[in-house]
């Protein structure tokens, strides 16, 4: 009985021992927690003392008479520019140029540009915009506008300076891979006006479908065009090369129709309510035929996410060369009636868990642009008689006129053989969507 009450009163010392020492732990805990949070307060209130010590020094001693706006604006711009290259403090002229460029009609140059290495970059000229036309590429950079250096300057500074009055003229100074000095290139703005998706076929059997940008009409264009030619179509290349991005929404639609299952794209942010997961459904499939894709340094955002989605669900083999890399969620934030800013709050990842911000897409084939070589000598003289022969080519000169005038009608809508020689990376693809056919028995 004795020792029945001595294990009894030792389980319940025990029991007292462990109450303490949780209960010990807990309040250590609490008060570990309690003093991190007021030693976070304490950081946070002694770094604003400092920076108002610092704006307040500034205000009042700096040789030029600043006033506290705009100590404020340079400060707010410092801050977010070196977040990283894509978030900025908009003051109210910038945020109204931002929603010019969303709501309205401007005259620009038309080209998409970023910051890559610390450089103002091309990303790439839009398609037949006087960008395009003047001679600009993906991967140039942009070393002056007019007479002002861009070393310090953000993307929508840049983007403010290069928007202007429609038929007035401007220069870029760039500096281009190849060029031993750089190249001055004058611009006359225009209305940027873009069509953002076309087709066209190459030989029978095969599509050939260009999106030069994301806009909200893509997935219906790209939709439409596969259904009006499925029941010729054995294969398709899409043409994404210097495809800037856009819309999210259109990029993950334009996956699903190659794609009937599984996760498209993600979004991770530093909050949970940034996470988002775009995944394939079978009722938005319009095709299954063997795919090929364009890249190049020109394609990026949204076409990186296609691009790099497709490869990883192995619908589609990646063509040409090593993508942007610009991978990142910005969104624009309020912070009064006229001024914002813009923030980045997410980052995409592919299929497999892999990022694409600052690494871009690598292609499965890697293709340089250029000409495809040829041999061809149509002047070679094989007949025995050179007078007849003369006449001939002379008959022919005659029908190559008429011929131009008819190739000139259909370029809208075939690829001829004489223009994919002119197009290495469209020509290797096209042969590799050959190869996929017959191995496929398609």
């Amino acid at each position: 009985m004795k020792n029945k009450k001595l294990i009894t009163l030792g389980f319940a010392s025990v029991a007292v021992a462990l109450a303490l020492l949780f209960s010990t732990n807990l309040f250590a805990s609490i008060t570990d927690k309690t003093e991190k949070k007021e030693n976070k307060e304490a950081s946070r209130l002694e770094a604003l003392a400092k920076f108002t010590k610092v704006i307040s020094i500034v205000e009042q001693y700096n040789v030029d008479n600043v006033t506290i706006e705009e100590l404020m604006d340079k400060a707010l711009e410092g801050m977010m520019s070196n977040l990283d290259a894509h978030s900025n403090y908009l003051t109210q002229k910038d945020y109204k140029n931002l929603k010019v460029q969303t709501n309205g009609e401007f005259g620009g140059l038309g080209i998409t540009v970023g910051v890559k290495d610390g450089a103002l970059t091309v990303i790439a000229p839009i398609e037949g915009t006087p960008a395009d036309k003047a001679g600009i590429k993906a991967g140039d950079i942009i070393l002056k506008i007019d007479e002002k250096s861009t070393l310090s300057m953000t993307i929508d500074e840049a983007v403010s300076i290069m928007r202007g009055k429609v038929g007035t003229k401007i220069e870029l100074t760039i500096v281009r891979e190849g060029e031993t000095k750089p190249l001055p290139i004058s611009i006359t703005r225009g209305v940027i006006t873009i069509e953002s998706v076309y087709a066209k076929s190459i030989g029978n059997d095969i599509q050939y479908i260009r999106v030069t940008s994301f806009d909200k009409k893509v997935i219906a264009d790209v939709a439409k065009a596969i259904k009006q030619k499925k029941a010729t179509t054995k294969g398709i290349v899409l043409d994404l090369r210097n495809n800037p991005g856009g819309l999210l929404d259109q990029a993950v639609g334009l996956v699903d129709l190659f794609v009937d299952k599984g996760d498209i794209v993600s979004q991770k942010g530093r909050n949970k309510a940034d996470d988002e997961i775009y995944t394939a459904k079978p009722e938005n499939t319009v095709t299954g035929v063997p795919l090929v894709v364009l890249v190049n340094g020109g394609s990026a955002s949204a076409s990186e996410i296609v691009s790099g989605s497709l490869q990883d669900h192995k619908r589609a083999i990646i063509v040409g060369q090593n993508t942007f890399g610009k991978g990142s969620v910005q969104v624009v934030l309020p912070i009064t009636e006229e001024e914002a800013i813009k923030l980045t709050i997410a980052r995409y990842y592919l299929p497999s868990g892999r990022t694409i911000q600052a690494v871009g897409v690598k292609p499965d084939i890697e293709v340089f642009p250029g000409e495809v070589k040829t041999n061809k000598n149509e002047y070679a003289l094989k007949e025995a008689d050179l007078k007849k022969h003369l006449t001939e080519e002379l008959e022919k000169v005659d029908v190559t006129q008429e011929a131009e005038e008819e190739t000139k009608k259909d370029s809208k809508h075939i690829i001829s053989d004489e223009m994919m020689n002119k197009d290495i990376q469209l020509k290797v693809g096209t042969d590799i969507i050959k190869a996929l056919i017959i191995t496929k028995g398609v």
